[in-house]
């Protein structure tokens, strides 16, 4: 991946390597996405498809490797024997140009869910609470849950949190939305009501990076599907292809596996 290509995406990482101990989970992962494009990122358990996504806003820091965003790598030195980050300040304003929705819903229980959704864009990037508040209204709207603005998150269900969590996410007005199995902490009959959430966002164009093993799902909504194994990048392309004629034998029988279940 050159220069050129890092320059132009709206995310990119280059030569990823991401290690937990003796376990090397990612092993020199290349990826971009354009603006616009959603990536389904599928695999196999412990293949390192979270690994990857943790490691776009630095929630994990790699090894060895780049990392950028809209074009802007990400500092990073040696230091005592670890890697860290020159500038947290960078960090901290890379970070807040990305939408990151969790297989757990991590929503703050002692707030409403529309104080969850206006926390960060009042806190953080400094928005006037009136328009922050409208602006969450209008999320709220979107996603389906604008009667529940003032109740707390555990008086949702599990895909109510969800939504609420995709709410807050597109509050902060990100670049880009990465995706954590969105639906695996849900019930069977709740996993359709985020699903179409994240559709219409991808019918906006929004950019989302989406690690799913919803494969039907990730087959209709994806620009470009990734197949990962063993920390690395098996075989990438359009999802016409990948789910219907992979070139990889490894890939074949996952998705085979999963699109029959």
């Amino acid at each position: 991946m050159d220069d050129t290509a890092i320059a132009a995406s709206a995310v990119a990482v280059r030569n990823l390597h991401k290690r937990f101990g003796d376990l090397e989970v990612l092993k020199g992962v290349n990826l971009t996405a354009a603006t616009g494009e959603v990536i389904s990122i599928i695999g196999a358990s412990g293949s390192g498809k979270s690994t990857l996504l943790r490691c776009i806003p630095l929630l994990e820091v790699p090894e060895q490797g780049e990392v950028a965003i809209a074009g802007e790598v990400v500092r990073l030195i040696q230091h005592r024997g670890r890697r860290q980050p020159v500038d947290a300040a960078q960090v901290n304003r890379l970070r807040a140009s990305l939408g990151f929705v969790f297989q757990s819903f991590n929503l703050w229980q002692h707030m409403t869910v529309l104080q969850n959704v206006v926390e960060a864009p009042i806190h953080v990037q400094r928005r006037p609470r009136a328009e922050a508040v409208a602006e969450a209204e209008a999320l709220l709207e979107k996603v389906g849950l604008a009667d529940k603005r003032h109740v707390w998150p555990a008086q949702l269900s599990g895909g109510q949190q969800q939504r609420a969590a995709i709410a807050r996410a597109l509050a902060m007005r990100p670049r880009a939305l990465l995706f954590d199995e969105p639906t695996s902490a849900l019930d069977p009959e709740l996993v359709g009501e985020v699903l179409l959430v994240i559709r219409g966002l991808a019918e906006e164009g929004r950019t989302m990076l989406i690690v799913t093993h919803e494969m039907a799902f990730a087959a209709e909504v994806s620009t470009r599907t990734i197949f990962l194994h063993d920390g690395g990048i098996e075989e990438e392309g359009p999802p016409s292809r990948i789910f219907r004629n992979p070139e990889s034998e490894r890939c074949r029988q996952f998705v085979q596996r999963h699109l029959n279940r």
